[in-house]
């Protein structure tokens, strides 16, 4: 049995029933770049806010003005312009002048990093869940006997 044992089971004296093998964190070594981790910070930052995603789901109809996107917000012009400023930061907007108006329209790409770390914890979080449930299926661990 003490060969399903981590190291970190070893050193704390562990000698349990192998669970924590099945529970081991098996996620894909992935070394993320610094500006990887900061677009990151960026992205989530700026999908966290409720107005900044209703201007994602607007902008994805097409390109829109910064005065239409913000007339069906309780928020003034420049409110909407800051909550903007956010998302063109984090690279998910383009803001370009057009004559007098500044034209937005939204990065697809930017949304590449998000979501292949999202796929990473998604595969790691499925491989976790079916472990425990293969673990509890095959009754390993009970205690009733």
């Amino acid at each position: 049995m003490a060969g399903c044992l981590t190291r970190l089971d070893r050193e704390r004296g562990d000698t349990g029933n192998c669970l924590t093998e099945w529970l081991s964190i098996g996620l894909e070594t992935h070394t993320l770049n610094r500006m990887v981790e900061r677009n990151l910070d960026l992205v989530f930052h700026a999908l966290a806010d409720p107005t900044r995603r209703a201007i994602l789901d607007h902008l994805r109809e097409g390109e829109a003005s910064v005065s239409h996107l913000s007339a069906p917000f309780p928020l003034s012009f420049a409110a909407v312009s800051k909550h903007l400023g956010v998302l063109e930061r984090a690279g998910l907007v383009t803001r370009e002048p057009r004559g007098r108006e500044r034209m937005c329209r939204i990065n697809p790409g930017a949304f590449d990093d998000a979501r292949a770390w999202l796929e990473i914890h998604e595969r790691f979080w499925s491989d976790r869940l079916n472990a425990l449930d293969r673990l509890v299926g095959s009754g390993t661990g009970s205690k009733n006997r």
